[in-house]
């Protein structure tokens, strides 16, 4: 064997056991730490190589270095020598290995993982798992938001990991699906232990708008504001307080959701039980207004007990006014019972039957013939509405406003606010209607006909002359006789023959004080002054003309 082959030899054993010995860069290698000297770790990796590492590298998050001499340790070779000819060395690069291997596993097999927050960081926190960070979203810290993680830091307390990824090296993990586990399993003890109908003990824990959560010992049950009290509760708090403990009835468990209805109403009696016998029909009591809608108000008779006033039980006068302008919130009134119903707990009330009916009381202090007066309050087509007392309305039709005017240009002579004397002439107070007249108020032609009846001749002046006819005046009281009654003549029926201020004798064929109206004739008075001849002279039988009976009717006037 010549002397060239051996050195061959030996160089590739030399290079063999190199490659065998060199541990690659980027391995985890073990080592043993044979110095600390100056903060540092001195760590001997075999392979005639030594690294430092610093010692804060071997302290857990918030804890001292836990690292000594002649300790056996695993670090990560990052270079196999470096300027001074040393290695290279990082023990938190080596944990993050182990780290990972063991946290991969436990990811795969869903197991939980121990490790510490340390860290806050934007959306959440950092969480290290024993050499590999992790971040917990604010979302996974609690079952419920928590406004203060202090407390939480530097613990030692398990995880689930929800999320990995080596090659980016992204953990996500929870601490809230351990705690809801457990809650789980709490929960189910708890529920299991519960009966409905049950009464126990519980704290309030948290006040909503629309009721309590109740924690039972473990299991959080709602207690809805309806349940909480007989009577209308507007808010939870004015009943609770969030730590106070409270008496409450399981009312309903859902196996399926684990969810728990509670109240504290089913623990006290029912004061629907003796409604019937405390608020007998038409009984009238005080209440106090404790809610208003558009159709009525809800007025509270007793805590648990409350009737509704329908907007059209609520006034006499006010008609379509929303019941907030009648009364208000808190407000006392006194009501009558109209109606029970227990089976749907409802009660009916009204407010205007404990006051009287105003068209009852108009009517007994304002007979028919009473003068009254009010203002204007509306005018229509078919008349005027004066205000009254009591906020009511009497109505002046058209026709009752003038005996001289048609009742569309008499209308034009009011407005509303004016200031109006009128006479009732009717109360309907089913209807809920009085009737008022204006021109009743002008009784002079009452005076002016007094002693003229039926078959009275009177003397007239004319005061107009028209086609159809003349229009007259008596006392102060105009008429108007046709054309046909002008005369019994039928040539003579012409008013023209007549002239402004003429007097004429006329006879009254109907005296109307409704319409205020004498019905005159001058051809009845003629045929009546006939008749009377006829009778005293003789029979026009007999012979004798009617020139002749005039003849001897004038002579005897004579």
């Amino acid at each position: 064997m010549s002397a060239s082959t051996t050195m061959e030899e030996f160089e590739a054993l030399l290079n063999e056991s190199f490659e065998i010995d060199t541990p690659d860069e980027g391995s985890v290698v073990k080592g043993k730490v044979i110095a600390i000297e100056a903060g540092q770790a001195i760590i001997d990796v075999g392979y005639k190589m030594e690294g430092r590492v610093d010692l804060k590298e071997f302290a857990e998050p918030g804890e001292a270095p836990n690292v000594h001499v002649g300790d056996e340790v695993e670090v990560f070779l990052r270079q196999v020598e470096n300027a001074k000819g040393e290695a290279v060395i990082s023990r938190e690069m080596a944990r993050r290995e182990e780290a990972w291997d063991r946290l991969e596993k436990a990811y795969a097999d869903e197991e939980r993982v121990e490790g510490a927050i340390f860290g806050r960081v934007k959306g959440g926190f950092t969480v290290d798992l024993g050499g590999a960070v992790a971040f917990l979203p604010g979302s996974q810290v609690d079952v419920r938001p928590v406004r203060d993680a202090g407390p939480l830091m530097g613990l030692k307390q398990p995880f689930q990991i929800l999320k990995m990824d080596r090659r980016r090296g992204n953990i996500v993990v929870s601490r809230r699906a351990i705690l809801e586990e457990s809650r789980a399993e709490q929960r189910a003890e708890v529920i299991g232990n519960l009966t409905e109908g049950q009464a126990v003990d519980g704290v309030v824990k948290n006040i909503t708008e629309y009721g309590a959560f109740v924690d039972l010992g473990g299991v959080d049950g709602l207690l809805h504001v309806t349940d909480m009290a007989w009577r209308r509760v507007n808010h939870p708090s004015e009943i609770l307080a969030i730590g106070e403990t409270v008496k409450v009835q399981v009312i309903k468990i859902n196996k399926e959701t684990h969810r728990i209805s509670l109240g504290m109403k089913q623990l006290q009696a029912d004061p629907w039980d003796s409604v019937e016998a405390k608020f007998p029909l038409e009984s009238t009591h005080t209440g106090r207004v404790t809610n208003i809608t558009d159709y009525g108000a809800f007025v509270e008779l007793e805590p648990g007990v409350e009737g509704l006033v329908h907007v059209s039980e609520m006034s006499w006068t006010k008609k379509n006014v929303h019941p907030g302008k009648i009364v208000s919130t808190s407000q006392e009134v006194e009501v009558m019972v109209l109606e029970i119903d227990s089976a749907k707990r409802r009660v009916s009330l009204g407010l205007k039957q404990t006051m009287r009916n105003p068209w009852e009381v108009f009517a007994e202090n304002n007979p028919e013939g009473t003068q009254v007066e009010g203002d204007v309050k509306n005018i229509t087509e078919f008349g005027l509405f004066i205000g009254l007392d009591n906020d009511i309305d009497g109505m002046v039709h058209l026709s009752d406003i003038s005996w001289d005017q048609r009742g569309e240009e008499a209308i034009q002579n009011f407005q509303k606010g004016d200031l109006v004397q009128a006479i009732v002439t009717e109360v309907d107070v089913e209807k809920e209607r009085i009737s008022l007249s204006i021109k009743a108020l002008d009784d002079s032609f009452t005076g002016a006909t007094e002693g003229v009846k039926r078959g009275s001749i009177i003397t007239v002046t004319v005061t107009s002359i028209e086609d159809g006819g003349v229009e007259v005046e008596y006392e102060g009281a105009k008429s108007f006789i046709r054309r046909s009654d002008l005369s019994r003549d039928r040539a003579e029926q012409r008013p023209e023959r007549f002239g402004v201020g003429d007097k004429i004798d006329v006879r009254v064929t109907n005296v109307d004080q409704k319409t205020r109206r004498l019905g005159l004739s001058i051809k009845a008075r003629e045929i009546a002054e006939e008749k009377e001849a006829v009778e005293q002279y003789g029979s026009s039988d007999s012979g004798a003309s009617l020139g002749d009976i005039l003849g001897a009717a004038l002579k005897g006037d004579d």
